[in-house]
Protein backbone atom coordinates (compact mmCIF):
# COMPACT_ATOMS: atom_id res chain seq x y z
CA UNK A 1 0.00 0.00 0.00
CA UNK A 2 1.48 3.24 -1.48
CA UNK A 3 0.26 5.71 1.35
CA UNK A 4 2.10 8.84 0.32
CA UNK A 5 0.95 8.31 -3.11
CA UNK A 6 -2.73 7.53 -1.74
CA UNK A 7 -2.91 10.74 0.40
CA UNK A 8 -1.35 12.97 -1.98
CA UNK A 9 -4.51 11.42 -4.68
CA UNK A 10 -7.15 12.51 -1.69
CA UNK A 11 -5.03 16.03 -1.24
CA UNK A 12 -5.95 16.38 -4.83
CA UNK A 13 -9.40 15.78 -4.29
CA UNK A 14 -9.63 18.08 -1.38
CA UNK A 15 -8.60 20.71 -3.20
CA UNK A 16 -10.95 20.23 -5.83
CA UNK A 17 -13.76 20.56 -3.38
CA UNK A 18 -12.19 23.70 -1.77
CA UNK A 19 -11.73 25.38 -5.80
CA UNK A 20 -15.83 23.98 -6.28
CA UNK A 21 -16.52 26.03 -2.89
CA UNK A 22 -15.12 29.55 -5.04
CA UNK A 23 -18.80 28.82 -6.28
CA UNK A 24 -21.48 29.48 -3.42
CA UNK A 25 -18.88 31.98 -2.36
CA UNK A 26 -19.24 34.00 -5.13
CA UNK A 27 -23.28 33.53 -5.06
CA UNK A 28 -22.99 34.97 -1.42
CA UNK A 29 -20.74 37.67 -2.36
CA UNK A 30 -23.13 38.73 -4.66
CA UNK A 31 -26.48 38.59 -2.58
CA UNK A 32 -24.65 39.69 0.78
CA UNK A 33 -26.34 36.78 2.36
CA UNK A 34 -24.02 36.60 5.24
CA UNK A 35 -22.46 33.38 4.69
CA UNK A 36 -19.46 34.86 3.02
CA UNK A 37 -16.78 34.21 5.27
CA UNK A 38 -17.70 31.11 6.74
CA UNK A 39 -17.52 29.79 3.24
CA UNK A 40 -14.14 31.58 2.62
CA UNK A 41 -12.70 30.49 5.79
CA UNK A 42 -13.62 27.23 4.69
CA UNK A 43 -12.58 27.10 1.09
CA UNK A 44 -9.10 28.54 2.53
CA UNK A 45 -8.57 25.79 4.92
CA UNK A 46 -9.54 23.05 2.49
CA UNK A 47 -7.77 24.54 -0.58
CA UNK A 48 -4.35 24.87 2.05
CA UNK A 49 -4.73 21.65 3.71
CA UNK A 50 -5.24 19.75 0.06
CA UNK A 51 -2.72 21.10 -2.14
CA UNK A 52 -0.03 20.44 1.36
CA UNK A 53 -1.26 16.94 1.26
CA UNK A 54 -0.27 16.64 -2.83
CA UNK A 55 2.21 18.47 -3.23
CA UNK A 56 4.30 17.43 0.03
CA UNK A 57 3.44 13.90 -0.79
CA UNK A 58 2.80 13.20 -4.45
CA UNK A 59 5.16 10.89 -6.26
CA UNK A 60 5.63 11.70 -9.75
CA UNK A 61 7.51 8.11 -10.39
CA UNK A 62 4.33 6.21 -9.17
CA UNK A 63 1.43 6.69 -11.70
CA UNK A 64 -0.28 3.06 -11.23
CA UNK A 65 -3.01 2.53 -8.91
CA UNK A 66 -3.61 -1.43 -7.73
CA UNK A 67 -6.94 -2.55 -6.82
CA UNK A 68 -6.45 -2.39 -2.71
CA UNK A 69 -5.02 0.97 -3.61
CA UNK A 70 -8.31 2.17 -6.14
CA UNK A 71 -10.33 1.23 -2.64
CA UNK A 72 -8.58 3.10 -0.17
CA UNK A 73 -8.19 6.36 -2.13
CA UNK A 74 -12.35 5.95 -2.88
CA UNK A 75 -13.47 5.10 0.91
CA UNK A 76 -10.62 7.49 2.34
CA UNK A 77 -11.23 10.29 -0.61
CA UNK A 78 -15.02 10.47 0.66
CA UNK A 79 -14.36 10.27 4.35
CA UNK A 80 -12.13 13.57 3.88
CA UNK A 81 -15.03 14.98 1.09
CA UNK A 82 -17.36 14.54 3.68
CA UNK A 83 -15.16 15.91 6.53
CA UNK A 84 -14.12 19.44 4.71
CA UNK A 85 -17.41 19.50 3.38
CA UNK A 86 -18.58 20.11 6.72
CA UNK A 87 -16.71 23.01 7.26
CA UNK A 88 -19.08 25.80 5.88
CA UNK A 89 -21.92 24.63 7.97
CA UNK A 90 -20.07 24.39 11.10
CA UNK A 91 -18.24 27.48 10.35
CA UNK A 92 -21.21 29.38 9.72
CA UNK A 93 -22.57 28.07 13.89
CA UNK A 94 -25.72 26.41 11.97
CA UNK A 95 -25.30 23.18 13.94
CA UNK A 96 -22.29 21.18 15.65
CA UNK A 97 -19.66 19.61 14.16
CA UNK A 98 -21.52 16.58 13.97
CA UNK A 99 -24.24 17.51 12.95
CA UNK A 100 -22.35 19.09 9.98
CA UNK A 101 -20.44 15.92 8.88
CA UNK A 102 -23.98 14.01 9.07
CA UNK A 103 -25.44 17.04 6.61
CA UNK A 104 -21.77 16.87 4.20
CA UNK A 105 -22.00 13.19 4.42
CA UNK A 106 -25.88 13.20 3.49
CA UNK A 107 -24.87 15.45 0.83
CA UNK A 108 -22.00 13.96 -0.67
CA UNK A 109 -23.57 10.20 -0.93
CA UNK A 110 -26.98 11.74 -2.04
CA UNK A 111 -28.79 10.68 1.14
CA UNK A 112 -30.60 14.05 1.29
CA UNK A 113 -31.26 13.31 6.02
CA UNK A 114 -31.30 16.79 6.81
CA UNK A 115 -31.06 17.94 10.70
CA UNK A 116 -31.78 21.57 9.78
CA UNK A 117 -35.43 21.78 11.13
CA UNK A 118 -35.77 25.36 9.49
CA UNK A 119 -33.82 25.22 5.94
CA UNK A 120 -35.94 28.65 5.01
CA UNK A 121 -33.59 30.40 7.23
CA UNK A 122 -30.17 29.25 5.96
CA UNK A 123 -28.47 31.82 3.79
CA UNK A 124 -28.95 30.90 0.33
CA UNK A 125 -24.56 30.31 -0.33
CA UNK A 126 -25.39 27.21 2.35
CA UNK A 127 -28.19 25.94 0.42
CA UNK A 128 -26.41 26.40 -2.45
CA UNK A 129 -23.25 24.91 -1.38
CA UNK A 130 -25.56 22.01 0.33
CA UNK A 131 -27.13 21.39 -3.43
CA UNK A 132 -23.94 21.08 -4.89
CA UNK A 133 -22.24 18.96 -2.96
CA UNK A 134 -25.23 16.56 -3.81
CA UNK A 135 -24.36 17.22 -7.20
CA UNK A 136 -20.73 16.06 -7.21
CA UNK A 137 -21.51 13.35 -5.12
CA UNK A 138 -24.20 12.00 -7.48
CA UNK A 139 -21.57 10.86 -10.38
CA UNK A 140 -19.23 10.52 -8.00
CA UNK A 141 -16.15 13.09 -7.19
CA UNK A 142 -14.06 10.57 -8.15
CA UNK A 143 -15.11 9.77 -11.37
CA UNK A 144 -14.52 13.96 -12.24
CA UNK A 145 -11.14 13.28 -10.94
CA UNK A 146 -9.96 10.69 -13.48
CA UNK A 147 -12.33 12.88 -16.12
CA UNK A 148 -9.51 16.15 -15.27
CA UNK A 149 -6.87 14.43 -13.62
CA UNK A 150 -4.87 12.27 -16.57
CA UNK A 151 -2.52 11.83 -14.13
CA UNK A 152 -4.22 8.75 -12.69
CA UNK A 153 -3.04 6.84 -15.55
CA UNK A 154 -3.79 3.51 -15.66
CA UNK A 155 -4.99 2.84 -12.51
CA UNK A 156 -8.04 4.50 -13.41
CA UNK A 157 -9.75 1.63 -13.85
CA UNK A 158 -9.59 0.73 -10.16
CA UNK A 159 -11.03 4.13 -8.77
CA UNK A 160 -13.76 3.61 -11.50
CA UNK A 161 -15.02 0.04 -10.33
CA UNK A 162 -14.95 0.75 -6.86
CA UNK A 163 -17.06 4.33 -7.11
CA UNK A 164 -19.56 3.47 -9.89
CA UNK A 165 -22.43 2.33 -8.51
CA UNK A 166 -22.87 -0.67 -10.60
CA UNK A 167 -22.49 -4.58 -10.40
CA UNK A 168 -20.56 -4.49 -13.54
CA UNK A 169 -19.26 -1.01 -14.64
CA UNK A 170 -20.07 -0.07 -18.02
CA UNK A 171 -16.89 0.93 -20.00
CA UNK A 172 -18.12 3.50 -22.93
CA UNK A 173 -15.23 4.00 -24.46
CA UNK A 174 -11.30 2.37 -24.92
CA UNK A 175 -10.19 4.89 -22.37
CA UNK A 176 -11.24 5.40 -18.96
CA UNK A 177 -10.82 9.25 -18.69
CA UNK A 178 -13.23 9.53 -21.71
CA UNK A 179 -15.84 7.17 -20.25
CA UNK A 180 -15.88 9.69 -17.24
CA UNK A 181 -16.03 12.54 -19.42
CA UNK A 182 -19.10 11.02 -21.14
CA UNK A 183 -20.79 10.29 -18.03
CA UNK A 184 -20.57 14.03 -16.63
CA UNK A 185 -21.54 15.13 -20.45
CA UNK A 186 -25.23 13.34 -19.94
CA UNK A 187 -25.19 14.28 -16.56
CA UNK A 188 -24.41 17.85 -16.78
CA UNK A 189 -27.21 17.73 -20.06
CA UNK A 190 -30.04 16.53 -18.10
CA UNK A 191 -29.20 19.24 -15.31
CA UNK A 192 -29.21 22.10 -17.43
CA UNK A 193 -32.54 21.30 -19.34
CA UNK A 194 -34.16 20.09 -15.56
CA UNK A 195 -33.36 24.06 -14.63
CA UNK A 196 -34.85 24.98 -18.21
CA UNK A 197 -37.69 23.75 -17.55
CA UNK A 198 -38.07 24.60 -13.67
CA UNK A 199 -37.87 28.27 -14.34
CA UNK A 200 -40.08 28.09 -17.53
CA UNK A 201 -42.85 26.41 -14.88
CA UNK A 202 -42.37 29.99 -12.66
CA UNK A 203 -39.49 28.70 -10.27
CA UNK A 204 -36.97 31.45 -9.45
CA UNK A 205 -33.50 30.71 -11.40
CA UNK A 206 -32.19 29.83 -7.61
CA UNK A 207 -34.48 27.12 -6.49
CA UNK A 208 -34.51 25.72 -9.94
CA UNK A 209 -30.41 25.44 -10.06
CA UNK A 210 -30.70 23.84 -6.62
CA UNK A 211 -33.45 21.53 -7.32
CA UNK A 212 -31.88 20.27 -10.44
CA UNK A 213 -28.95 19.96 -8.48
CA UNK A 214 -30.36 17.47 -6.21
CA UNK A 215 -32.54 15.56 -8.76
CA UNK A 216 -29.99 14.26 -11.35
CA UNK A 217 -28.60 12.63 -8.22
CA UNK A 218 -31.34 11.72 -6.46
CA UNK A 219 -30.38 13.28 -3.35
CA UNK A 220 -33.30 15.50 -2.45
CA UNK A 221 -31.98 17.82 -0.60
CA UNK A 222 -34.33 20.98 -1.31
CA UNK A 223 -34.49 24.43 -0.63
CA UNK A 224 -37.60 24.60 1.42
CA UNK A 225 -38.38 23.07 4.71
CA UNK A 226 -41.94 21.73 3.05
CA UNK A 227 -39.45 19.62 0.49
CA UNK A 228 -41.74 19.75 -2.93
CA UNK A 229 -44.66 20.05 -1.22
CA UNK A 230 -44.08 24.10 -0.58
CA UNK A 231 -44.60 24.56 -4.11
CA UNK A 232 -48.00 22.37 -4.98
CA UNK A 233 -48.27 22.44 -8.59
CA UNK A 234 -48.81 19.27 -10.75
CA UNK A 235 -46.51 20.86 -13.35
CA UNK A 236 -43.38 20.47 -11.05
CA UNK A 237 -44.31 17.28 -9.87
CA UNK A 238 -44.29 16.20 -13.29
CA UNK A 239 -40.90 17.80 -13.94
CA UNK A 240 -39.78 15.85 -11.32
CA UNK A 241 -40.84 12.77 -11.65
CA UNK A 242 -39.46 12.68 -14.93
CA UNK A 243 -35.65 13.95 -13.97
CA UNK A 244 -35.99 11.13 -11.26
CA UNK A 245 -36.68 8.08 -13.52
CA UNK A 246 -34.39 9.55 -15.43
CA UNK A 247 -31.69 9.72 -12.89
CA UNK A 248 -32.96 5.90 -11.63
CA UNK A 249 -31.87 4.34 -15.02
CA UNK A 250 -28.37 3.23 -16.09
CA UNK A 251 -26.20 6.30 -17.84
CA UNK A 252 -24.85 4.36 -20.32
CA UNK A 253 -28.25 3.63 -22.06
CA UNK A 254 -29.15 7.61 -21.93
CA UNK A 255 -25.58 8.13 -23.81
CA UNK A 256 -26.39 5.26 -26.07
CA UNK A 257 -29.87 7.00 -26.34
CA UNK A 258 -27.99 10.48 -27.08
CA UNK A 259 -26.26 8.54 -30.42
CA UNK A 260 -29.44 7.87 -31.59
CA UNK A 261 -30.41 4.17 -30.37
CA UNK A 262 -33.27 4.88 -28.41
CA UNK A 263 -34.42 1.24 -28.35
CA UNK A 264 -31.55 0.55 -25.69
CA UNK A 265 -33.75 1.12 -23.33
CA UNK A 266 -35.55 -1.51 -24.17
CA UNK A 267 -33.34 -3.73 -25.27
CA UNK A 268 -31.66 -3.82 -21.58
CA UNK A 269 -33.49 -6.58 -19.15
CA UNK A 270 -32.97 -4.24 -16.19
CA UNK A 271 -34.37 -1.29 -17.51
CA UNK A 272 -37.59 -3.11 -18.63
CA UNK A 273 -38.02 -3.93 -14.88
CA UNK A 274 -37.44 -1.08 -13.71
CA UNK A 275 -39.98 0.82 -15.82
CA UNK A 276 -42.23 -2.28 -15.90
CA UNK A 277 -42.71 -2.16 -11.76
CA UNK A 278 -42.73 1.14 -11.27
CA UNK A 279 -46.19 1.37 -12.94
CA UNK A 280 -47.06 -1.29 -10.93
CA UNK A 281 -45.93 -0.46 -7.34
CA UNK A 282 -47.73 3.13 -8.67
CA UNK A 283 -50.81 1.64 -9.00
CA UNK A 284 -51.25 -0.29 -5.65
CA UNK A 285 -50.33 2.35 -3.70
CA UNK A 286 -52.48 4.75 -6.33
CA UNK A 287 -55.62 3.04 -5.20
CA UNK A 288 -54.26 2.55 -1.72
CA UNK A 289 -54.78 6.09 -0.86
CA UNK A 290 -57.55 6.70 -2.92
CA UNK A 291 -59.73 4.77 -0.87
CA UNK A 292 -58.59 5.87 2.48
CA UNK A 293 -57.07 9.65 2.48
CA UNK A 294 -57.79 11.37 -1.01
CA UNK A 295 -61.18 12.12 -2.48
CA UNK A 296 -60.17 11.65 -6.25
CA UNK A 297 -58.65 8.88 -8.07
CA UNK A 298 -56.05 12.06 -10.10
CA UNK A 299 -55.29 13.37 -6.68
CA UNK A 300 -54.31 10.03 -5.87
CA UNK A 301 -52.05 9.07 -8.23
CA UNK A 302 -50.46 12.36 -8.51
CA UNK A 303 -49.13 11.85 -4.74
CA UNK A 304 -49.15 8.01 -4.74
CA UNK A 305 -47.24 8.42 -8.20
CA UNK A 306 -44.50 10.91 -6.66
CA UNK A 307 -43.91 9.41 -3.88
CA UNK A 308 -43.55 5.72 -4.98
CA UNK A 309 -40.98 7.07 -7.74
CA UNK A 310 -39.25 9.73 -5.34
CA UNK A 311 -38.45 6.21 -3.07
CA UNK A 312 -37.61 3.86 -5.80
CA UNK A 313 -35.12 6.30 -7.13
CA UNK A 314 -34.08 6.84 -3.83
CA UNK A 315 -34.20 10.99 -4.12
CA UNK A 316 -36.08 10.97 -1.34
CA UNK A 317 -38.69 14.16 -2.19
CA UNK A 318 -41.68 14.41 -0.53
CA UNK A 319 -44.67 15.91 -1.36
CA UNK A 320 -47.29 14.30 1.55
CA UNK A 321 -46.38 12.95 4.50
CA UNK A 322 -46.95 8.91 4.22
CA UNK A 323 -46.71 8.33 7.52
CA UNK A 324 -50.60 9.17 7.55
CA UNK A 325 -51.07 6.40 4.54
CA UNK A 326 -52.84 2.92 5.08
CA UNK A 327 -50.60 -0.06 5.70
CA UNK A 328 -50.00 -1.51 2.77
CA UNK A 329 -48.46 1.89 1.02
CA UNK A 330 -46.24 2.38 3.63
CA UNK A 331 -45.04 -1.18 3.63
CA UNK A 332 -44.74 -1.14 -0.60
CA UNK A 333 -42.54 2.62 0.26
CA UNK A 334 -40.40 0.99 2.49
CA UNK A 335 -39.55 -2.13 0.02
CA UNK A 336 -38.92 0.24 -2.33
CA UNK A 337 -36.29 1.41 -0.43
CA UNK A 338 -34.41 -1.51 -0.55
CA UNK A 339 -35.31 -2.32 -4.38
CA UNK A 340 -33.64 1.26 -5.95
CA UNK A 341 -32.93 2.22 -8.74
CA UNK A 342 -31.02 0.48 -11.80
CA UNK A 343 -27.51 -0.52 -11.77
CA UNK A 344 -25.17 2.66 -13.69
CA UNK A 345 -27.52 5.18 -12.17
CA UNK A 346 -27.02 8.15 -9.40
CA UNK A 347 -29.70 6.08 -7.42
CA UNK A 348 -28.67 3.62 -4.10
CA UNK A 349 -30.75 0.51 -2.68
CA UNK A 350 -29.55 -3.16 -3.63
CA UNK A 351 -30.62 -2.41 -7.40
CA UNK A 352 -32.68 -3.59 -9.70
CA UNK A 353 -30.17 -5.51 -11.39
CA UNK A 354 -29.38 -7.32 -8.06
CA UNK A 355 -32.26 -8.13 -7.11
CA UNK A 356 -33.38 -9.63 -10.41
CA UNK A 357 -30.14 -11.96 -10.59
CA UNK A 358 -31.27 -13.36 -7.02
CA UNK A 359 -34.69 -14.00 -8.27
CA UNK A 360 -33.12 -15.80 -11.12
CA UNK A 361 -30.55 -17.66 -9.40
CA UNK A 362 -33.36 -18.51 -6.72
CA UNK A 363 -35.04 -20.25 -9.48
CA UNK A 364 -32.32 -22.00 -11.19
CA UNK A 365 -31.96 -23.67 -7.45
CA UNK A 366 -35.63 -24.79 -7.61
CA UNK A 367 -35.02 -25.95 -11.25
CA UNK A 368 -31.81 -28.09 -10.00
CA UNK A 369 -34.06 -29.55 -7.42
CA UNK A 370 -36.67 -30.79 -9.60
CA UNK A 371 -33.84 -31.58 -12.52
CA UNK A 372 -30.97 -32.45 -10.70
CA UNK A 373 -28.51 -33.57 -14.05
CA UNK A 374 -30.25 -30.52 -16.24
CA UNK A 375 -27.64 -28.19 -16.59
CA UNK A 376 -28.71 -24.46 -16.20
CA UNK A 377 -27.14 -21.27 -16.13
CA UNK A 378 -28.11 -17.40 -15.14
CA UNK A 379 -28.48 -15.40 -17.92
CA UNK A 380 -29.56 -11.68 -18.23
CA UNK A 381 -30.00 -9.79 -21.82
CA UNK A 382 -28.93 -13.29 -23.57
CA UNK A 383 -25.67 -13.54 -22.08
CA UNK A 384 -24.30 -15.90 -19.11
CA UNK A 385 -23.34 -14.38 -16.05
CA UNK A 386 -20.34 -15.45 -15.04
CA UNK A 387 -20.14 -17.45 -11.22
CA UNK A 388 -17.98 -14.94 -9.98
CA UNK A 389 -20.15 -12.01 -10.64
CA UNK A 390 -23.12 -13.86 -9.38
CA UNK A 391 -21.49 -14.61 -5.79
CA UNK A 392 -20.14 -10.93 -5.06
CA UNK A 393 -24.07 -10.48 -5.79
CA UNK A 394 -25.46 -13.00 -3.62
CA UNK A 395 -22.12 -11.29 -1.34
CA UNK A 396 -23.75 -7.96 -1.30
CA UNK A 397 -26.97 -9.13 -0.60
CA UNK A 398 -25.96 -10.41 2.02
CA UNK A 399 -24.16 -8.30 3.65
CA UNK A 400 -26.47 -5.31 3.14
CA UNK A 401 -28.91 -7.43 5.38
CA UNK A 402 -27.03 -8.17 7.64
CA UNK A 403 -25.53 -4.60 7.72
CA UNK A 404 -28.81 -3.57 8.15
CA UNK A 405 -30.30 -5.85 10.66
CA UNK A 406 -26.88 -5.18 12.94
CA UNK A 407 -27.20 -1.20 12.24
CA UNK A 408 -30.87 -1.05 13.71
CA UNK A 409 -29.92 -2.91 16.58
CA UNK A 410 -26.66 -0.40 17.49
CA UNK A 411 -29.55 2.50 16.94
CA UNK A 412 -31.90 0.85 19.13
CA UNK A 413 -29.57 0.17 21.62
CA UNK A 414 -28.88 3.79 21.83
CA UNK A 415 -32.52 4.79 23.10
CA UNK A 416 -34.04 4.95 19.61
CA UNK A 417 -37.79 3.66 19.17
CA UNK A 418 -37.62 0.49 16.86
CA UNK A 419 -40.05 1.84 14.09
CA UNK A 420 -37.40 5.00 13.80
CA UNK A 421 -34.44 2.82 14.02
CA UNK A 422 -35.66 0.54 11.09
CA UNK A 423 -36.33 3.58 9.47
CA UNK A 424 -33.39 5.75 9.60
CA UNK A 425 -30.67 2.59 8.67
CA UNK A 426 -33.38 1.54 5.90
CA UNK A 427 -33.05 5.34 4.59
CA UNK A 428 -29.38 5.58 5.11
CA UNK A 429 -27.83 2.58 3.90
CA UNK A 430 -29.96 2.63 0.54
CA UNK A 431 -29.29 6.51 0.53
CA UNK A 432 -33.00 7.68 0.55
CA UNK A 433 -33.15 10.44 3.24
CA UNK A 434 -36.73 10.39 5.13
CA UNK A 435 -37.44 6.92 6.86
CA UNK A 436 -39.88 6.50 9.34
CA UNK A 437 -40.83 7.38 12.87
CA UNK A 438 -39.15 10.60 14.17
CA UNK A 439 -36.93 10.77 10.35
CA UNK A 440 -40.62 10.45 8.24
CA UNK A 441 -41.11 13.20 5.68
CA UNK A 442 -42.75 15.52 7.85
CA UNK A 443 -39.88 15.33 10.47
CA UNK A 444 -35.91 15.32 10.06
CA UNK A 445 -32.61 13.49 11.58
CA UNK A 446 -31.99 16.10 14.35
CA UNK A 447 -33.38 13.71 17.45
CA UNK A 448 -31.36 11.14 16.59
CA UNK A 449 -28.53 10.76 19.73
CA UNK A 450 -25.08 12.14 18.36
CA UNK A 451 -23.77 8.53 18.48
CA UNK A 452 -26.63 7.59 16.15
CA UNK A 453 -25.61 10.50 13.55
CA UNK A 454 -21.84 8.68 13.30
CA UNK A 455 -23.62 5.29 12.81
CA UNK A 456 -25.88 6.78 10.13
CA UNK A 457 -22.77 8.47 8.34
CA UNK A 458 -20.83 5.35 8.21
CA UNK A 459 -24.28 3.86 6.74
CA UNK A 460 -24.73 6.18 4.25
CA UNK A 461 -20.91 5.70 2.99
CA UNK A 462 -21.39 1.52 2.91
CA UNK A 463 -24.80 2.50 0.68
CA UNK A 464 -22.82 4.90 -1.57
CA UNK A 465 -19.81 3.16 -1.94
CA UNK A 466 -21.58 -0.48 -2.51
CA UNK A 467 -20.51 -1.80 1.18
CA UNK A 468 -17.58 -3.97 0.11
CA UNK A 469 -15.46 -0.46 -0.85
CA UNK A 470 -15.25 -0.19 2.71
CA UNK A 471 -15.87 -2.97 4.53
CA UNK A 472 -13.13 -4.79 2.77
CA UNK A 473 -10.84 -2.14 4.28
CA UNK A 474 -11.72 -3.47 8.02
CA UNK A 475 -10.27 -7.08 6.69
CA UNK A 476 -6.97 -8.05 8.03
CA UNK A 477 -6.27 -9.91 4.75
CA UNK A 478 -6.41 -6.53 2.60
CA UNK A 479 -3.34 -5.21 5.13
CA UNK A 480 -0.90 -8.30 4.03
CA UNK A 481 1.13 -8.57 1.37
Amino acid sequence: MSWRYILSVVGTLVAFLGAAMLLPLGFSLYHEDGSFYPLALSAAVTLAVGLAAYFMLRQPTQNAVGTREGMAIVTVGWTAVGLFGALPFWFSGACPFTDAFFESVSGFTTTGASIFTDIDAIPEGLLLWRSLIQWLGGMGIIVLSIAILPFLGVGGMQLYKAEVPSPVPDKLRPRIRETAMVLWKVYALFTVLEVLLLTLGGMSLFDSLCHAFTTMPTGGFSTKTASIAHYDRVYFDAVFIFFMLLAGINFSLHYQMLRGKPLAFWRDSECRFFLGVVPVLVAVVSFDVWRDVYGGIGESLRYGGFQVVSIVTTTGYATADYEKWPGLSQLILLLCMFLGASAGSTGGGMKCLRVMLYFKFCYKELFTLIHPHAVSRIKIGGKTVPEDVMHSILGFLGLYMGLFAFSSVLLASLGVDFITSFGAVAASIGNIGPGFGMVGPAENYAQIPLLGKWLLAFCMLLGRLEIYTVIILLVPEFWRK
